[in-house]
Formats: structure tokens, C-alpha cells, sequence
């Protein structure tokens, strides 16, 4: 069975091509353009893995972050922060239930470190 992921990104064009790149590395993706939906997609479809912008309407991402790793059903998901704010946030992200954090502007030329970051939390945190 493929991993799902559940990708939230405001960015319609964002959300299609990492959509693009999840599917043709094997993976099935739901998407969400807003915090409130990622948090209701995130209980209802239990993916295996999150990637999460952080710049979000409605609920932001911080916030989800939190939300998800304080609710019993989801904070065993990991979350990837994908997102163009600076580095520095890097620890306090992780410190708030973030598994790995990845900037958006080094997407496009990093993808392979990307599906590589991604393919090792499922392997680790995914039951067979």
C-alpha cells in the first residue's frame, strides 16, 4: 500500500507540483489549501506523513502544528515544515513536533533530498 501524504499549502500552484512530484515517487496525496482544512483532513484520513507550510489562512501553520501533536489521534503523524521562513524558526519547529524541516526556495533544485527525507520517516514511523 502507498504512504499517503497529506500536503497543506495555501499556494494552489505549490500544492500541484510537490502534488506532481509526490505521486510520480509513489506516494497517494490529499491536499489541503488552509489550516482548518489540513486539521480536519489530518483526522479524517490519518496520512502517514504531513508536510506543512507555514504560512496558512485561517488556522496558521505553527498553530496546526501544535494542534496536531496535542491531539491523541494525530500526533503520532510526522510533520515536515516545508516553508520559506528563514532557518532560524528550524529549532523552534522541531521543538513543537516537527520531524525535519525543508525551505520551499530549495525545493525545486532539491527534490531528491526532499523523497529521501520522506521515504526514511515512512520507513520509520509507518506500521507495515
Amino acid at each position: 500500500m502507498k504512504p499517503t501524504v497529506l500536503l497543506v499549502d495555501d499556494s494552489k500552484f505549490l500544492r500541484l507540483s510537490h502534488e506532481r512530484l509526490l505521486g510520480r515517487a509513489g506516494y497517494r496525496v490529499v491536499t489541503a489549501g488552509d489550516g482548518e482544512e489540513a486539521l480536519r483532513l489530518a483526522r479524517e484520513s490519518q496520512p502517514d506523513i504531513i508536510l506543512l507550510d507555514m504560512l496558512l489562512p485561517k488556522v496558521q501553520g505553527l498553530d496546526v502544528l501544535r494542534i496536531l501533536k496535542e491531539n491523541q489521534a494525530t500526533r503520532h503523524i510526522p510533520v515536515v515544515v516545508l516553508s520559506s521562513l528563514s532557518r532560524a524558526n528550524e529549532g523552534k519547529l522541531v521543538e513543537a513536533g516537527a520531524a525535519a524541516y525543508f525551505e520551499k526556495s530549495r525545493l525545486e533544485d532539491d527534490e531528491q533530498r526532499l523523497l529521501s527525507m520522506l521515504s526514511k520517516l515512512t520507513e520509520h514511523f509507518v506500521p507495515n
